[in-house]
């Protein structure tokens, strides 16, 4: 009878005893963590008085400054991995999810040198994939995933256009050459070891163009047809960047959003479609339904643009279209003056609602994919984008940071994608969650947010083989 009562007590209470114990681990966790600075502390050499000289008395406020940032830094900075799993503490199987994926063999080890030494020492194949892990390792993850020649494929198309993009995104670059450059990137895909020197936003983006010649080397032992499709859907795009160069804070229109959202984000979906029909592992009316395939892209690019609003604010960019900002606020600026306004926040969840309207698209796209592998691929980022939107909607730090999902979920999303059941839960979960974050004041985007909720809830059900 003991037995029997411990047994029932133990499952009863699970869920607390494991809540317990994932708290108790990330409380040892980071006891370990601080002795070993207590340990470094102790070693060290050099002190942090001794960091700085004091030249005369007006300096010495400014050095107690230095040494007490010093300090914060060396005793209350907390590595990536503590500051994931403490995140992620009262979620105690989004734990089991990062040790999983960091430890379980589906991260491939990445060389700790940076990509400018590896450039000199890798061949070129290695090279590509070494830039992806750099660039985007959550992509490059998923990539990795798929099945060869698909995975090489799917790799330097991803590298091509990062490359397109890292050229548009260089605010620094003139805007004539540009343009030039934009609309002939694709051509540069036939020259051997073309490349161009210190262009690009960031280090590592610099770096790849700056050795694009290997990208190069290894598209032209792709497949013929897959060389074109990834010529062809760059060619396009860059005539599509090209034409939005100089006039950022332009889109006047809903129509202009979703042109712009088509060339940087929809014609990869394109793309993406053509080449696992090439590869024979998904069926030709994949590339008939040519709408569905730019969904998938404008899904992700609408809610990257919602989340990068402050980014973009500072950085002189403006990708919300004035036909929908225009309704809350003179200018767009005044949402991050005024984030809890109600004003702000129905502007915000107007654009939510605007990237909902291509979740049914995006799960009739996903419904028709016959490949698991596949499926995992194109799922996991959709995935995450509906995640995002859960948390950005009628969210006010969407105008004064940067709203991201806890790493630890991002960890569980991507070891439980690999059907269409389970993808299908997850959208049926974040709608269900959405649909709790609707405002309660009537509204017509409120009215409209229900609809499109409800709409996504049935073709969860009625495409799931529950």
């Amino acid at each position: 009878m003991d037995n029997e009562n411990s047994y029932y007590y133990f499952h009863s209470h699970s869920l607390t005893m494991i809540i317990l114990v994932a708290t108790l681990i990330n409380v040892i966790l980071y006891i370990c963590y601080y002795f070993y600075q207590c340990l470094l502390s102790a070693l060290a050499t050099v002190s942090v008085g001794d960091i700085y000289t004091v030249r005369n008395d007006d300096n010495i406020i400014l050095e107690k400054q230095q040494q007490t940032k010093v300090m914060k830094q060396k005793w209350f900075y907390m590595p990536p991995v503590l500051k994931e799993l403490t995140s992620s503490f009262l979620f105690p199987t989004e734990i089991i999810a990062i040790f999983k994926l960091k430890f379980g063999g589906y991260v491939k080890k990445t060389s700790k040198n940076s990509l400018d030494q590896l450039a000199h020492t890798l061949n070129d194949l290695d090279f590509c994939y070494a830039t992806l892990n750099k660039v985007s390792r959550s992509f490059a993850l998923v990539i990795q995933q798929l099945p060869r020649p698909l995975r090489d494929s799917v790799c330097i198309f991803y590298l091509v256009l990062r490359g397109l993009d890292s050229v548009e995104d260089d605010m620094t670059y003139p805007q004539d050459k540009k343009i030039f450059l934009l609309r002939n990137f694709y051509s540069n895909l036939l020259i051997d070891n073309w490349s161009i020197k210190d262009v690009g936003d960031t280090e590592d983006y610099r770096i790849l163009l700056d050795n694009f010649g290997k990208v190069i080397n290894v598209f032209k032992l792709l497949d013929k047809n897959d060389q074109s499709i990834i010529s062809n859907i760059t060619l396009q795009m860059g005539t599509g960047m090209a034409e939005y160069v100089g006039k950022i804070g332009s889109i006047e229109t809903l129509i202009s959003y979703n042109l712009y959202c088509h060339y940087v984000a929809g014609l990869v979906g394109h793309g993406l479609s053509a080449l696992f029909v090439n590869s024979g592992l998904e069926d030709t009316d994949l590339c008939v339904h040519k709408h569905l395939s730019d969904s998938m892209g404008l899904f992700l690019q609408k809610t990257n643009i919602i989340r990068d609003y402050l980014e973009d604010l500072k950085a002189g960019r403006n990708w919300w279209p004035k036909e929908i900002w225009q309704n809350y606020a003179a200018y767009l600026d005044e949402f991050a003056k005024t984030p809890n306004c109600e004003k702000s926040l129905e502007c915000l969840n107007h654009m939510v609602l605007d990237s909902f309207n291509h979740v049914p698209d995006v799960i009739n796209y996903l419904s028709r994919l016959k490949n698991c592998k596949v499926l995992e691929f194109c799922a996991i980022p959709q995935v995450m984008a509906i995640a995002t939107l859960v948390e950005l909607y009628n969210n006010p730090f969407v105008f004064t940071s940067v709203i991201k999902i806890r790493k630890g979920l991002t960890c569980k999303l991507m070891l439980n994608c690999s059907t269409l059941n389970e993808v299908l839960h997850w959208f049926y979960f974040f709608i269900i969650k959405i649909e709790q974050k609707i405002p309660k004041q009537p509204s017509v985007n409120v009215h409209r947010m229900h609809e499109v909720v409800d709409q996504v809830k049935k073709l969860c059900g009625v495409n799931s083989k529950i």
